[in-house]
């Protein structure tokens, strides 16, 4: 989702854009994540804050472009986020209320929470998969040029600075380099010690059902769990938080445990049919916080480490990548973001 979206910000001014994939594109994170876009949530650290925020102020847009480049429905639903809430609504976010009990009644009457601390928050929600989809056919449609089952290496230097990369083939050359690669990003020799894009898988397991008729219309948050519907007629249930590696296995107890969390807060849950489970891997960082910028070695860049928050943070990374990549100067909060902080004194191998 970051590396096609950034893609797509780039073709739109006419850059020569190759995106490698060392799989199919989006078939990691971004197809198996829920696809809320929590920018209202008070535990975000401001400099993501800000990068949400500027997400949201272009994403109807954003939407707008791919389904018209490639034809295809990306189901962005704009209800909004009933959260069952541990504080006050979030300070930054005017449109964020109290919800009493006869107003959620008439909006989700099959809800049923314990706690009376409600809160709507004025969030939307897209399908990931629909979304990746649409990126896909939108990136093709204007010339970016996707080469898949190729994994990057590592970063070719020559000259002091970034001129390709390094695969299992020939490897590719270009004016420069961005590691969009997620929780592998870490894993790409760009022969500077420490590595600027320190990632770590964080496994998250998930499942979907499938209702007779619409249960729900707002996505549901609760510290336990959360529910996504989709406009198809199911409704995505999760997720967990797990340092695991590299495993995507799912485990039925902890499925369960997501689905029983899912019952208590709306009982008619307990006759759907469980219609599939995964386990998708986030990329973590260091100080959970995304990684954006460039590097101490000249054409290198990261756009990685967006932990859960990779399909809401996308347009507004594209935006500032697109900057950053034009020497443009960029608001100062987002300096925080910069892959330097992890490098210190760091040396470039030639």
């Amino acid at each position: 989702m970051i590396g096609l979206s950034l893609a797509w910000e780039l073709r739109k001014r006419g850059v020569s854009v190759l995106v490698v994939e060392k799989g199919e594109p989006g078939c990691e994170a971004s197809r198996a994540a829920g696809g809320m876009l929590a920018w209202c949530d008070p535990h975000l650290p401001e400099p993501v804050r800000a990068l949400a925020r500027l997400s949201v102020g272009c994403y109807a847009e954003f939407v707008r472009e791919i389904e018209e480049a490639s034809g295809l429905d990306v189901d962005l639903r704009r209800f909004g986020t009933i959260v069952v809430a541990e504080g006050p609504p979030a300070a930054f976010a005017d449109e964020c209320r109290i919800l009493g009990s006869d107003e959620l009644e008439r909006l989700e009457p099959a809800f049923r929470p314990a706690s009376t601390n409600l809160q709507l928050w004025p969030e939307w929600s897209v399908d990931p998969r629909r979304l990746m989809d649409a990126l896909i056919g939108a990136c093709q449609a204007r010339g970016v040029e996707i080469v898949t089952e190729c994994a990057v290496t590592g970063v070719t230097v020559a000259g002091g600075r970034a001129v390709g990369i390094r695969t299992a083939g020939n490897g590719f050359s270009g004016g420069i380099v961005v590691n969009c690669a997620g929780a592998w990003a870490g894993q790409i020799d760009c022969g500077l010690e420490p590595s600027p894009s320190p990632t770590r898988p964080v496994k998250g397991q998930m499942l979907a059902v499938t209702v007779e008729c619409e249960l729900l219309r707002h996505v549901v948050r609760s510290p336990e769990v959360y529910l996504i519907p989709r406009s198809d007629g199911h409704i995505v249930i999760g997720a967990t938080v797990e340092e695991a590696g590299f495993d995507k296995e799912t485990q039925p107890a902890a499925i369960e445990r997501l689905r029983q969390a899912a019952i208590h807060l709306v009982p008619k849950l307990a006759e759907a049919h469980v219609r599939e489970t995964w386990a998708g891997l986030r990329p973590g960082t260091p100080d959970n916080l995304p990684i954006l910028g460039e590097t101490s070695l000249p054409g290198y860049f990261v756009a990685s480490g967006h932990f859960r928050d990779g399909i809401l943070l996308a347009p507004g990374t594209a935006k500032i990548m697109d900057k950053i990549l034009q020497g443009e100067k960029v608001e100062e909060g987002f300096a925080a973001l910069s892959p330097n902080r992890f490098v210190v004194g760091a040396t470039v191998a030639r």
